[in-house]
């Protein structure tokens, strides 16, 4: 296989030091300088993913960063996803598709065969694409498992690519994290390292000069860039660690009373929530995380989330009382919504009688829904289209003076992605939700998700519902009907879509106007 792409690799000190960022910047970068170019990062450690069109997992980071590439998201571009199930065991997806539970040592056994596919999907990438942008995981410099690694310097060696190193001045210890990383490399791989970046700099930049030039007299190497701190820099994010950064402590909120308040529990194995980014910028709502009863409060709506552990997460709910506030709060009204994992909690019960999720067989749900899963081992994931079922469009419009059709802005079509395991029966006492249209690029007439017969709880397994500004809008009109607020009008609404392709421009400006990108393009040696 012939290779012509140019590889250039984002290293870091530590997990979120901005590496995901950084290397999103440069897709957008390279994509808006005429290259064709790709994101790739060997092994990813995420319970955040996506589906790609031919229906594989991937980690959400490089689904979104393939977005800010203007390229088609791959099983390629991330050939190794864990998704930890325990403190020490992850399911293990290779190429899209999981291959089995298994513990650190198990997978370190393993390394070989995965080894194996990341040298296939960085081979197949580097014949399609003029230039492959590389992400690490953690810190090159974990000496422990410098013998295990294939996700660090092993990738920049067999990508032959240079490395920028990234270090987080927030945290403090940013000279000590990236001298410390430098010194604790083989000379070899330190060699490779051909800049540094400092992300997340507050305060005047002439102070940090003197620091600077030491660093590169101590090191040997460029500082290519200082980036200045952003809140609004996270997008795509791998994992809940952030949100301990955003709400370290469940506390009640008291929005502005022209706000309407949604309550996203935040249950131990909690995944996917990047579905909910698009509801956190709506300027009308306000969206926080809670784990416990104090915290819960009496919002306008409650979602359970998705979860890499089903049974586990529902036994949290009981352990902690959340689902007999959760219960006592529905029968008032309020909303509640589960996606994936929270859809089948909201059911009778669930099964797992091959022990697929956990040594779990067998739990309750909160019984909002009339409806029963079982786990099994084969996992769906697909790309869908779907529609509101006729039925479910007519018992909502009673929710609010709203046409029904307004619920879609654009069209009646929703698109979005399945990654579940479990298999759901419907009882006599809820309807489907939406029909779905098309799966992987098949079309079909399957019915999908539920409805309470007191129209207040629903769920669904289809993730990035709320991406559709009509679908959105539709959601919190209601919402707003029911606390007596003014609907908000289509021609106002904040557009996710339009604020997604802003963001991905707006990085690659600040990193083009806050880093010598012309030393960057030369390490590419285009």
């Amino acid at each position: 296989m012939t290779r012509k792409a140019k590889a250039i690799m984002i290293c870091g000190t530590g997990s979120h030091v901005g590496k995901s960022v950084i290397a999103m910047a440069l897709c957008r970068i390279l994509s808006q300088d005429g290259f064709k170019v790709a994101p790739f990062k060997a092994q990813n450690m995420a319970l955040n993913s996506a589906v790609t069109k031919e229906g594989g997992e991937i980690g959400r980071a490089q689904f979104v960063q393939a977005e800010a590439a203007r390229a088609e998201p791959t099983v390629d571009m991330n050939p190794i996803l864990l998704k930890p199930v325990s403190n020490n065991g992850s399911q293990v997806i290779v190429q899209g598709r999981p291959v089995g539970n298994m513990t650190a040592r198990q997978y370190y056994s393993y390394r070989q065969k995965a080894l194996e596919a990341v040298r296939e999907s960085f081979g197949r990438l580097a014949s399609e694409y003029e230039a492959i942008v590389l992400e690490g995981a953690g810190s090159p410099a974990e000496i422990n498992l410098r013998g295990k690694d294939i996700v660090n310097m092993e990738m920049a060696r067999l990508a032959n690519a240079p490395v920028i190193l990234v270090g987080d001045i927030e945290r403090g210890g940013v000279f000590a994290s990236l001298v410390g990383t430098l010194e604790l490399l083989s000379p070899q791989d330190r060699q490779r390292i051909k800049g540094i970046i400092i992300n997340k700099f507050r305060g005047d930049i002439e102070i940090l000069k003197p620091g600077l030039k030491m660093l590169e007299q101590r090191t040997g190497v460029a500082v290519l860039g200082v980036l200045p701190y952003h809140a609004w820099l996270k997008m795509g994010e791998e994992d809940s660690l952030v949100l301990e950064e955003e709400n370290p402590k469940s506390e009640i909120r008291n929005p502005k009373p022209d706000l309407i308040d949604i309550a996203v529990i935040r249950l131990p194995h909690l995944s996917n929530f990047t579905d909910f980014d698009p509801l956190r910028r709506e300027p009308s709502l306000s969206v926080r995380y809670v784990a416990d009863i104090h915290s819960l409060g009496y919002p306008d709506m409650i979602i359970l989330p998705g979860t890499k552990t089903t049974l586990k997460d529902m036994l949290f709910l009981k352990t902690s009382g959340l689902d007999i506030q959760i219960k006592a709060i529905a029968e008032e009204g309020v909303w509640v919504v589960g996606i994936c994992g929270g859809f089948q909690m909201m059911g009778r019960e669930m099964h797992d009688p091959d022990q697929v999720e956990s040594t779990l067989t067998h739990t309750s749900g909160l019984g909002l829904l009339d409806l029963s899963t079982t786990f099994d081992r084969e996992k769906t994931t697909h790309q869908v289209k779907a529609c509101l079922r006729l039925e479910a469009e007519t018992i909502w419009s009673r929710f609010s003076t709203m046409n029904p059709g307004h619920l879609f802005e654009e069209g009646r079509e929703l698109t979005g992605y399945e990654i579940h395991a479990g298999r759901t029966e419907l009882g006599d006492g809820t309807a489907p939700l939406f029909e779905i249209l098309e799966r992987s690029g098949e079309k079909v007439n399957l019915p999908e998700g539920a409805i309470s017969p007191k129209l207040n709880c629903w769920g669904t397994y289809i993730h990035g519902l709320f991406d559709h500004d009509g679908f959105r809008l539709g959601l919190i009109n209601m919402l707003r009907g029911q606390k007596g607020l003014a609907l908000l009008e289509p021609a106002n609404h904040f557009s996710f879509e339009s604020a997604k392709d802003l963001y991905y421009d707006r990085l690659a400006e600040l990193v083009r106007a806050n880093c010598e990108m012309d030393l960057i393009y030369s390490t590419l040696a285009f």
